[in-house]
C-alpha cells in the first residue's frame, strides 16, 4: 500500500478513532466497534473496509462475526516518511529558542547611554 492510501485512510476522524480503539482495547468484533459510534453499522463497516484496504487493520472471520485488529506496519512507514520533517521542525525550534535566549540576554544587559 502507498503512503497516499494510508494518509487518505487517516484523514477521517472516525477512522482514527477506530484505530485508537483497536490500539487501546485490542482486537474486537465489528459490532462492538460500531456500538461506540453515533452512525449506522454499515457506515462503520465502510470505514473498517477503508482501513483494511490501506493495510491498517486486519480482518478475521469467526463464525458470522468479523474481528478487526490493528496492523501497525503502515504507520511505521508513515513515521519513517515524517522523520525528516520532524528533524526540520526540531532544528527550527532550537533556533527560535536560541534567538529568544539572546533577546532575553539583551534585555538584561546594562544599557549604555550615549
Amino acid at each position: 500500500m502507498t503512503p497516499d492510501h494510508v494518509f487518505a485512510a487517516l484523514a477521517s476522524p472516525a477512522r482514527r478513532e477506530l484505530l485508537r480503539l483497536l490500539l487501546d482495547e485490542g482486537a474486537q468484533p465489528a459490532g462492538r466497534l460500531a456500538e461506540r459510534f453515533d452512525m449506522s453499522r454499515p457506515s462503520v463497516s465502510e470505514h473498517l473496509k477503508v482501513l483494511r484496504d490501506a493495510g491498517l487493520v486486519a480482518e478475521t472471520r469467526m463464525g458470522r462475526e468479523r474481528h478487526y485488529r490493528l496492523e501497525a506496519a503502515p504507520l511505521m512507514e508513515i513515521r519513517d516518511w515524517l522523520t525528516p520533517y520532524e528533524r526540520f521542525w526540531r532544528e527550527k525550534l532550537a533556533g527560535l529558542t536560541t534567538l529568544l535566549d539572546e533577546m532575553e540576554d539583551d534585555d538584561h544587559a546594562p544599557r549604555q547611554d550615549g
